[in-house]
């Protein structure tokens, strides 16, 4: 995954911003992604996100950054990118008994996409290709944690929570105001979805986007003009 560090854009993009509809200057941007591209030894493909749960298999790089939030690929050397400014990536990946991939997936998971269901579309797809002996495994980057993403009832709903009965991943807070909101815990919610699905391993970078300007971007802190990082997974 990638951080602020590394890039050319100055702020507030600063700087290794890869994302092309937040206002930053267009040969910035792409300096930054040739840079990531030179280190991966291929073009990643990135998406057009949405906050939706479409997930699509892609064997080849398409023409034109394809309308979805998650991918999945069996084509080795093709790298999938996620990109995130608070949202949750969400890697994963189908192993065969001797622990070789034969299929990785990436997903944009914001709550409106674990919602909507972006990681049971990937973890879906991923099985399509996967025999019934492979294993999943996921890997989950930093996002805005449970101390900063402060959410309305809106969002309880959409995960089937109420305010009476708001569930470990949601935590009541009463601002000064004595409006009451929650604290939401994107990993854990991702994570008792994944576990659903049947996913054996599930493992965390534990990092806050929010609370950290000196290492990543934040939409939430920084608003529209915040930078986007990427998570990028690919076949060897």
């Amino acid at each position: 995954m990638s951080t602020r560090e590394g890039g050319v854009s100055v702020a507030p993009w600063d700087r290794l911003n890869l994302g092309r509809s937040v206002g930053d200057d267009p040969a910035a941007v792409a300096e930054n992604r040739r840079r990531v591209a030179a280190l991966m030894g291929a073009e990643p493909v990135y998406l057009h996100q949405v906050h939706g749960s479409r997930c699509v298999l892609l064997r080849e790089p398409p023409p034109e950054p394809v309308q979805a939030d998650a991918a999945v690929t069996v084509t080795p050397g093709l790298p999938l990118a996620i990109q995130v400014a608070d949202c949750l990536p969400v890697l994963l990946s189908a192993l065969d008994p001797q622990g070789r991939a034969l299929a990785v997936g990436g997903a944009h998971a914001g709550w409106r996409g674990l919602a909507g269901g972006v990681l049971e579309s990937t973890v879906a797809a991923l099985r399509e290709w996967a025999p019934d002996n492979f294993a999943l495994r996921a890997w989950m980057g930093p996002c805005i944690g449970p101390l900063a993403f402060e959410v309305g009832a809106d969002v309880l709903e959409a995960f089937g929570r109420s305010p009476d009965a708001p569930g470990p991943h949601f935590r009541p807070r009463t601002r000064p105001d004595g409006s009451l909101r929650w604290l939401a815990d994107l990993h854990g919610l991702a994570r008792d979805r994944l576990h659903r699905l049947g996913v054996e391993g599930v493992f965390a970078d534990p990092a806050c986007t929010f609370s950290d300007a000196s290492r990543f971007f934040s939409f939430r802190r920084d608003g529209a003009r915040s930078g986007r990082m990427a998570a990028f997974i690919a076949l060897g």
